[in-house]
């Protein structure tokens, strides 16, 4: 263990206890925001101090061991088993203890984008979009499609879709989703495929943290806002009012269009949280890329120009390929049951990260 990580525990502990000490006074809770807020933040410590409290148990009990063992050879079976629980431990212990991602607790704003592959690649679009609605579900999340842009045959050529998590609990919808963006790609039949020959398209998926007012200051000067027609499949005008809205923000030249609500206002209201949340994740990426020795899983795991899964429909197969990930459950993936994938990538983000940053060039 790294000789900055006691000092890390420590302080660690001593929130957690005084933590305790206030949500354990009545008067606090007379402020229901701020009681969520620390009930929040004593839930995530609660794993560091609990394994912390049983690494001292299992140590104690390893040594007390190893003593006896000296006139008990079953004591030294015993002490051997300790060592390797002491061991593991350890090893959870540093995982908590790694510098947290600021954006962990944040919810999240998901893009599916239909890429090569004409409509097979908006119907499978569809299909994630129906995938992450359901693993929300099955988390518990809450769900809110900000605009979607759908195809002829049903699928989406895009769509935006908010997730949000509950306020009272540790950890967020981006500490799972995360690892999700990228180009997703998918071999099967397509529904257009006379032949019966296996296709293979693709849609990208882009994962943002949702940012607060707080998180981006916009200078309302530096935004252009136009209004159109909403259009549905084919193109044809879907409504008789200017109620789209399409949002420019001017330095970055990042452009958000919204049309899935009927009223303009609304729309305008969506692109801004879109828009915000693509601002957030710019200033982060342009911060990671200035600090060479910040860890920056997101910047490596999640590059929108690398394929990061197949979905192959004929072996009902799901691989993910930046960790060697393989199952044979794809329809069990594509409705909702994701977490064996995101665990993996979780586990391979916190192995790299224990290992420390690769050498510089």
């Amino acid at each position: 263990m790294s000789t900055d990580q006691p000092d890390a525990l420590e302080t660690l502990q001593a929130e957690h206890a005084e933590l305790e000490r206030e949500l354990a006074d009545p008067a606090v809770h007379s402020d229901q925001a701020r009681a969520r807020e620390l009930g929040k933040r004593y839930a995530e410590l609660g794993p560091v101090v609990e394994t912390a409290r049983e690494l001292d148990t299992v140590r104690s009990d390893l040594s007390a061991a190893r003593e006896l063992g000296r006139e008990d050879a079953s004591f030294a079976v015993e002490a051997e088993t300790l060592a390797e629980r002491v061991a593991g431990l350890e090893v959870r212990l540093r995982g908590l203890l790694l510098p947290r991602d600021p954006n962990d607790g944040k919810d999240v704003i998901l893009e599916v984008k239909a890429g090569e592959g004409g409509e097979e690649s908006a119907l499978f679009a569809g299909d994630l979009l129906r995938m992450y609605l359901r693993y929300a579900e099955r988390q518990g999340w809450r769900t809110d499609v900000l605009d979607a842009v759908e195809s002829d045959l049903g699928g989406y050529k895009g769509v935006s879709v908010a997730i949000k998590g509950p306020s009272n609990k540790p950890g967020g919808v981006w500490q799972r989703l995360k690892y999700e963006g990228g180009v997703h790609r998918v071999q099967r039949v397509p529904v257009t495929e006379s032949q019966g020959r296996i296709h293979t398209s693709a849609a990208g998926v882009l994962v943002l943290p949702e940012a607060a007012e707080v998180d981006v200051t916009i200078d309302p000067n530096d935004l252009r806002f136009d209004v159109y027609r909403s259009s549905g499949p084919g193109g044809q005008s879907v409504n008789t009012t200017d109620s789209a809205v399409r949002i420019t923000h001017v330095p970055t030249g990042t452009v958000v269009a919204m049309q899935n609500e009927k009223s303009q206002l609304q729309n305008k209201e969506a692109g801004l949280r879109v828009l915000r949340a693509r601002l957030l994740a710019l200033a982060q990426e342009e911060a990671a890329s200035l600090a060479s020795d910040a860890r920056r899983s997101q910047v490596r795991t999640v590059d929108r120009s690398e394929r990061v899964r197949t979905y192959n429909f004929a072996e009902n197969r799901i691989a993910d390929h930046r960790v060697n990930f393989k199952a044979y459950n794809l329809d069990q993936v594509l409705d909702g049951d994701l977490d064996a994938v995101i665990d993996a990538l979780v586990t391979a983000d916190m192995a790299a990260a224990l290992a420390g940053p690769p050498p510089e060039q």
